[in-house]
């Protein structure tokens, strides 16, 4: 057992009173948590959907002064899309989409070095993997939650928590209260650096969590405007088709896919060769954004493309303010939560993209975070520390696992030492078809929902993991179907009244 997690919750002050009772009020209504989720990506945003069919209050604090939704292609399999079914959204989710198509990996003069087509798991799995463009999947969990709800231009500077509550402190100098505070604020998140602070100087914080993250590749993404359909034919195909391309005798990989509307989603990504190049870039792309994109632009717009011209051509077909440049990092952090502070998504856990499945780790916390704090017990420190360590307890190692497959999805599809080279080999020619089919049935059983809400219907034939059940949601079911098994037996018999 890891000896950090048996620990108890510790104050960050000592039990005498507080000086300013004011700073810590009670905000919920004493029953339900009231949850203050930092952060407004995609794991927020979900969660938010949640706490509201929860009917637990909540508020977001976002640090941007506006919502501008960047990135490039993402997928969901069937091991996010039976939440988003169940919570209502799946056919909007379909109508941005294209059902993912043939997968080709190849090099720079465009020879083939191997293919994959999913469709025929589609049946197993009862859900066809869908690709989208990632700012159009923003842009819809943004319109579920209120614009109420959402609070702009709020850096959090400062956090303090303890047996009554939890506040944070903003830049602008305005604080907020709750009973429970999520960091979904990204890989550099303030809430996290603020959690291990504190855990730091009590001797709680593990020494791996207080070690950076590792880069090793850097990305510059976009989607582009609508194209011709004359000039670029693939864009027809109502099937979303992905081409890697593995530079030679360069340190570039890039890939584009088709999306509806005749848009094309593009990546380009370049191993870091040296770390006197990467101290030159880290403290410029710890974040998305588009800074020193003429740069890089300069070295990769002659790259072919197998859609048809050259990614400078899609680079020119992309608005600027939609391409983003940012280091690829990844860590899997120990520590997920203490007290009354939990961390979701990259907060805790930041993958490579190569296995496409950062974001859908992410979106899986906010599901499993939502079922635990719907059986809360008790408002009481405690009782919240303990619902987060069951919920790391439910989702870590199933993203350990996914950590390793990026890791090494990222050699497959990334890698330009030899050794990787020789690795993408092995791979791509030895590995049999059917036991990379077994790996994707494998990864598509665990598909977690809210227990708090009645199920979707069971789609595929594979056999899917257990979940943990929610004790208050089958106690409220009990309770319901007593109430109308009483009422059934006091209802006068029609037959009777004749």
């Amino acid at each position: 057992m890891n000896p950090h997690r048996a620990r108890k919750p510790v104050d960050e002050f000592d039990d005498s009173p507080i000086k300013y009772p004011s700073q810590l009020p009670r905000t919920s209504d004493g029953k339900t948590p009231h949850v203050m989720i930092v952060g407004a990506g995609l794991a927020g945003l979900l969660l938010a959907i949640l706490l509201d069919k929860a009917g637990i209050t909540y508020e977001i604090y976002e640090r941007a002064s506006s919502v501008k939704p960047l990135g490039s292609i993402m997928s969901l399999n069937a091991n996010i899309q039976a939440a988003i079914d169940q919570i209502g959204l799946l056919e909007e989710l379909k109508a941005i989409s294209f059902p993912a198509g043939e997968a080709n990996i190849m090099y720079d003069n465009m020879d083939i070095i191997a293919s994959f087509n999913s469709s025929a798991m589609h049946a197993d799995e009862g859900y066809e993997p869908l690709n989208f463009s990632r700012p159009k999947f923003y842009e819809l969990l943004l319109s579920k939650v209120s614009n109420e709800k959402i609070h702009y231009s709020k850096k959090v500077m400062s956090m303090m928590q303890n047996k009554e509550g939890v506040m944070i402190r903003c830049a602008d100098g305005t604080t907020y209260h709750g009973d429970i505070l999520v960091g979904a604020d990204g890989a550099h998140s303030g809430v996290r650096q603020g959690l291990y602070k504190t855990l730091q100087k009590q001797n709680l914080l593990p020494p791996s969590d207080a070690t950076e993250l590792t880069k090793g590749f850097l990305a510059m993404v976009g989607t582009t405007d609508p194209l011709d359909p004359e000039q670029y034919p693939f864009v027809k195909k109502q099937a979303s088709a992905f081409s890697q391309v593995i530079g030679r005798g360069t340190s570039f990989n890039w890939a584009e896919f088709n999306m509806p509307e005749n848009r094309v989603c593009w990546v380009v990504i370049s191993q870091i060769a040296s770390v006197p190049e990467f101290e030159k870039i880290k403290f410029r792309n710890s974040e998305w954004g588009p800074e020193s994109n003429p740069e890089f632009i300069d070295q990769v717009k002659d790259f072919k493309v197998p859609g048809g011209g050259t990614l400078g051509n899609l680079i020119k077909a992309t608005p600027e303010a939609n391409i983003s440049r940012v280091l690829l990092e990844e860590k899997l952090f120990e520590t997920w939560s203490h007290g009354r502070t939990v961390l979701i998504g990259d907060a805790a856990h930041k993958l490579l993209p190569s296995a496409g499945q950062g974001a859908v780790c992410a979106l899986q916390d906010a599901v499993i975070f939502a079922n635990c704090l719907y059986d809360l017990e008790s408002l009481d420190r405690d009782a919240i520390h303990a619902a987060g360590l069951d919920y790391k307890e439910q989702r870590y190692h199933h993203v350990a696992e996914m950590y390793g497959k990026s890791k090494m999805n990222a050699t497959i599809l990334y890698g330009q030492t030899l050794k990787e080279r020789i690795i993408r080999h092995m791979v791509l020619n030895w590995i049999p078809e059917s036991v990379k089919v077994k790996g994707i049935l494998k990864g598509s059983a665990y598909r977690p929902i809210a227990t708090f809400l009645p199920p979707p219907l069971k789609r595929g034939t594979i056999d899917l993991l257990p979940q943990k059940p929610c004790v208050r949601y089958e106690r409220e079911q009990k309770t319901k179907q007593a109430e109308e098994a009483l009422q059934n037996q006091s209802a006068p018999d029609d037959a009777s009244l004749l």
